[in-house]
């Protein structure tokens, strides 16, 4: 691991742009349900809720690919007989399906959700169909004038140059055929889902491979007069008489924006609401993977849109499942890289809930789509530092790393500070910190660390943090 030592006096560390935004912090607190149905969500409502999360996300709710050649039947496996990733091939935009379950199963998700004061999120996805497009149902068809009117000119041509606008936005994208989302009868079509969504009670959307929809300063397809999906989906405009039947404001909204060379990631945020730091998740992969902590870079989200609009994550449900980029972690990795993120002033961080039973050997666990994931979700650190961030709601931030970067700590103004070894050995620290003097417990392992004159001293165990607060 590259060395670093104390970075500065605490006075130098205001980090950029915070100045501005004394009182300010983003609280939310996401756990990505991933692929849990409607129904063990709901049943796990009020451990979820007790763990200190305040949005949950769901997976797909629209009807979806049931089977494909050599998978005949909608197997119930993540991955094998039936696959996780049937849900993101729509054959139609109409609330259920067989890996999450039913339209009332939904609203009564929703109806006990808002018991706990936990907003439900849904995973949308009106870019693409399912790869075999013969797969479309009837009603769609119908309602976007036929089958010819579902997708762009190019929308059967895949995706050669991703940096390419024109391509990456009305292109196939790894064989799924790119639908017209510029259509006013596609968009009146879906906006009713979304629409039907909310009267289920759903509070917010994280919208699929968002960056593959193009913006209003995008090169236009040739069937496509106008690149308005965003405004209409929104609420900043109507559609043949229909718009968004809530407020924007009112809602939870992101789209998966993934880094890259020629995405309009500040437009993006400008027009959803949030977009998605997975150059961050990538930096911080690196730096529990043995490497090396990419201070000015980490520090400053690795992304050019404010902070506050960002959804930050170690991984995700991709960076786990399609190439297992990111399964290589053990879960205690995983939880110092959410503990880092989850204590910081800005960023909506959101926990991927990797599958029961999953190891670093067997990246599927228990291999069945539904069920609740792994309890990492429930870990006690995870749970100190989700109401850690609650409670330090509109302190300024400040992060130092010492012994040569393998422990950071995220201190919040005066009132509290998270410690985080992410290393495999144990670390005695002396550390710069704006505590006051005194004796401090950690919340979960009651641990007993001491300040005296701006230097707080202890030690952490292994791949451990620890919360201090006042």
């Amino acid at each position: 691991m590259k060395k670093f030592f104390l970075i500065m006096a605490l006075s130098c560390l205001v980090l950029q742009g915070i100045k501005a935004h004394k009182t300010v912090s983003n609280d939310e607190v996401i756990l990505h349900a991933w692929c849990w149905s409607f129904n063990t969500i709901r049943e796990n409502l009020p451990k979820i809720a007790k763990a200190g999360y305040t949005i949950v996300q769901t997976s797909p709710a629209q009807h979806c690919v049931t089977e494909v050649k050599g998978d005949k039947g909608g197997g119930n496996q993540l991955y094998g007989h039936g696959k996780w990733y049937y849900q993101y091939q729509p054959t139609d935009w109409k609330i259920g399906n067989y890996q999450m379950g039913t339209r009332d199963d939904l609203i009564a998700l929703c109806k006990e959700a808002k018991r706990y004061g936990i907003r439900i999120i849904v995973d949308v996805l009106p870019n693409h169909t399912a790869v075999n497009d013969c797969q479309v149902e009837d009603a769609l068809d119908l309602a976007v004038g036929g089958h010819e009117n579902l997708y762009h000119a190019n929308g059967l041509t895949e995706i050669k140059d991703y940096n390419d606008r024109l391509q990456c936005t009305t292109g196939q994208m790894g064989g799924l055929p790119d639908v017209n989302t510029e259509n006013p009868d596609f968009q009146h079509y879906y906006l009713t889902y979304v629409n039907d969504l909310l009267s289920c009670g759903v509070r917010g959307f994280r919208y699929d491979t968002a960056k593959h929809i193009g913006l209003p300063s995008d090169p236009k397809d040739s069937k496509s007069p106008e690149n308005d999906f965003w405004d209409v989906v929104t609420g900043r405009k109507d559609v043949k008489g229909l718009r968004l039947a809530l407020p924007n404001d009112s809602l939870f909204m992101y789209g998966e924006v993934l880094q890259d060379a020629n995405v309009k990631e500040k437009e993006y945020a400008d027009m959803i609401g949030g977009v998605t730091a997975s150059t961050l998740g990538w930096c911080i992969r690196h730096a529990l993977e043995g490497h090396e902590w990419k201070i000015n870079d980490i520090t400053n989200y690795c992304h050019p849109v404010e902070p506050q609009k960002l959804i930050t994550w170690v991984e995700s449900h991709d960076t786990y499942c399609n190439d297992h980029e990111s399964a290589g972690l053990t879960d205690s990795q995983v939880r110092m890289g959410w503990v880092f993120i989850t204590a910081r002033q800005f960023g909506t961080p959101l926990f991927y809930s990797r599958p029961d039973g999953s190891t670093l050997d067997n990246v599927w666990g228990n291999n069945i789509v539904g069920k609740k994931g792994n309890d990492a979700f429930l870990h006690p650190e995870v749970v100190a530092v989700n109401k850690f961030r609650k409670a330090m709601h509109g302190q300024k931030e400040t992060i130092i790393y010492a012994n040569e970067g393998k422990v950071v700590e995220v201190m919040r103004g005066k009132k509290g500070t998270a410690l985080i070894n992410i290393s495999s050995a144990p670390q005695n620290i002396s550390i710069a910190t704006m505590l006051p003097n005194g004796k401090y417990k950690d919340v979960v392992y009651q641990n007993t660390f001491v300040v005296s004159h701006g230097i707080l001293k202890g030690t952490l165990k292994p791949l451990t943090s620890y919360i201090l607060s006042r």
